[in-house]
């Protein structure tokens, strides 16, 4: 009986054993998991980790096809410059023999789009394959975050990646018309950029207390409106100023360098110049822009002023087709911004001119004439191959108390505007959907990262959803992506600017690539380490308490 009985504990044991065993296999499973989702951000669509590991050294060499040659010299560089490692280049001839490979396979923009791409770590190989050579710079953003430096080596964990976007405008917006922050500051941006893979950067180059490009055709743009005898401090009902004078403005050919630069990077960047309103910087350069038609100096406060172009004169519609002219010269993108934003409409209100413009023209209200100028540019850009952009108020809808004007806007918005949400009753996003628009959705209570954390946590900006509840399936193709918009009033310096962008800045890059159903905010949040590691070595300023 006894012997029966050890038996069958033994096959008791056995089982328990086996049982336990199977316990910790499902445990490291989980594990390993958890470890992996914390790899990347923002978070692939699809991540299978693998058994091995591949080893990081100067013995390693880049093997690319023809189209991928600036993507190899970019890993090239990067691997350099971060972990002092230079792999060589190798031109693929139909031969394979290194062991990083870089390679573009059209038929994968039929499953992940053009900015799709896979990306196979073994043991002894790499393989990144993009649907264009911007799916191949993604794939390298993701094996970057991967690379571990553990006992003097260098190692990737194995890991099968298949990814694409969630939407195609991943946008960060700097307003640099309020206070300049000058190349390296934007490039240093544009970096971080390329490596949370965001690909639109909104240039925020004029307002009222700033003109920031050159214009050739009016060089007192620059000359006067790129400078402010002093600058508001302490806040919106301050009044307080610094005493200091502020300026400065990018020349066309450093405009040129930075749109390089970014390029290189796959960002686009999209220039904004304002009009109607905010306006008073080029009204100070040249008076006859404005209505009244009188000297006034760029101001020093902050806010929303009253000075507004002069829309019903030729000749200021004229200035800004040659302002837009030399603009389209410069910027490749085929999205142009316009403002459009919190125009004061008392200026048009009290002028005979443009009272007499309005009825000439049967236009019943400010509103019908802000559309029907709008309507005007955005032929006009129509015509050199452009789209227009600007912000919501472009629609008509009253979103300020001081547009209390109750006549109902007549005039209707060129169906080919992109609306940039930002203010208003979210709603006002399907509305614009309806009718068939176009939306970026930047919802300043979401967005606004010149908002303290206090108003926007890290675990709010993570929560962003472009798309809004209450949009029908069948509309949200409509929604292009998100912005994320990093507004200058209070802003003087970088350091208190990355402050502020850093870490939400990773927040709303994933918000703009991961699937919904992919999100996780604890693994996000783990892998922020890594970030606040890898700004440290930088000298970016960041957050560490952000919640």
């Amino acid at each position: 009986m006894t012997a029966v009985l050890s038996i069958h504990q033994t096959k008791i044991f056995t089982m328990i054993k086996i049982s336990f065993q199977a316990l910790l296999l499902v445990a490291f499973t989980v594990m390993v998991q958890w470890a992996a989702a914390a790899g990347i951000v923002p978070y692939p669509q699809h991540m299978e980790w693998k058994e091995g590991k591949f080893v990081l050294s100067k013995k390693n060499s880049i093997v690319y096809t023809n189209e991928c040659a600036p993507e190899a010299a970019y890993l090239q560089e990067i691997l350099l410059s971060e972990y002092g490692v230079k792999p060589a280049l190798q031109k693929s001839a139909g031969k394979q023999n290194g062991n990083m490979l870089l390679s573009i396979d059209n038929n994968l923009s039929a499953t992940l789009g053009n900015e799709g791409y896979t990306l196979l770590v073994e043991q002894g190989k790499i393989s990144i394959t993009g649907a264009s050579r911007a799916g191949v710079f993604y794939g390298i953003q993701s094996l970057r975050q991967l690379i571990e430096a553990k006992g003097g080596q260098l190692t990737i964990p194995a890991v099968y990646v298949k990814d694409s976007p969630r939407f195609a405008w991943r946008a960060f917006m700097l307003d640099e018309a309020r206070y300049f922050k000058g190349m390296e500051t934007v490039k240093a941006l544009l970096d971080e950029m390329a490596l949370l893979k965001m690909n639109v950067f909104h240039w925020h180059l004029t307002d009222d207390q700033g003109w920031r490009i050159e214009i050739k055709k009016y060089p007192k743009l620059t000359e006067v409106g790129s400078i402010r005898k002093e600058s508001q401090t302490g806040g919106w009902n301050s009044k307080d100023y610094d005493g200091t004078p502020h300026a400065g403005f990018y020349t066309q050919e450093q405009v040129k360098e930075i749109i390089q630069y970014a390029a290189e990077r796959h960002i686009t960047i999209v220039p904004e110049i304002e009009m109607p309103g905010h306006a008073s910087a080029a009204i100070a350069a040249y008076p006859w822009l404005g209505t009244e038609k009188k000297q006034i100096e760029v101001p020093t406060k902050f806010g929303v002023h009253y000075n507004a172009y002069n829309v019903s004169d030729p000749k200021v519609i004229g200035f800004l087709h040659d302002v837009l002219d030399e603009v389209l010269a410069l910027f490749p993108s085929k999205v142009v911004h316009i403002g459009g934003d919190e125009v004061k409409y008392d200026q048009w209100r009290n002028s005979p001119e443009v009272q007499a413009y309005m009825q000439k023209h049967g236009l019943a209200s400010p509103a019908d004439l802000q559309i029907s100028f709008t309507n005007a540019i955005s032929n006009f850009l129509q015509s050199k191959d452009r789209r227009m952009m600007g912000w919501n108020e472009i629609m008509g809808a009253r979103v300020h108390e001081y547009h209390h004007d109750s006549t109902q806007v007549k005039e209707k918005l060129s169906p080919t505007a992109i609306i940039h949400f930002w203010k208003g009753d979210p709603a006002l996003v399907i509305q614009a959907a309806e009718k068939g628009y176009d939306i970026v959705n930047s919802y300043q209570a979401f967005t606004y990262v010149d908002y303290d954390y206090k108003r926007i946590s890290l675990e709010k900006a993570y929560s962003f959803n472009p798309v809004p509840e209450a949009l029908p399936a069948s509309l949200h193709s409509k929604v292009l992506g998100l912005g994320c918009q990093m507004w200058g009033e209070w802003i003087p310096t970088v350091a208190k600017m990355n402050e502020m962008i850093f870490p939400r800045f990773a927040a709303y890059a994933e918000v703009g690539w991961t699937a919904v159903d992919k999100k996780d905010f604890k693994r996000f949040s783990e892998k922020l380490a890594w970030f606040y590691d890898r700004w440290k070595k930088k000298g970016i300023q960041f957050n560490a308490s952000p919640m």
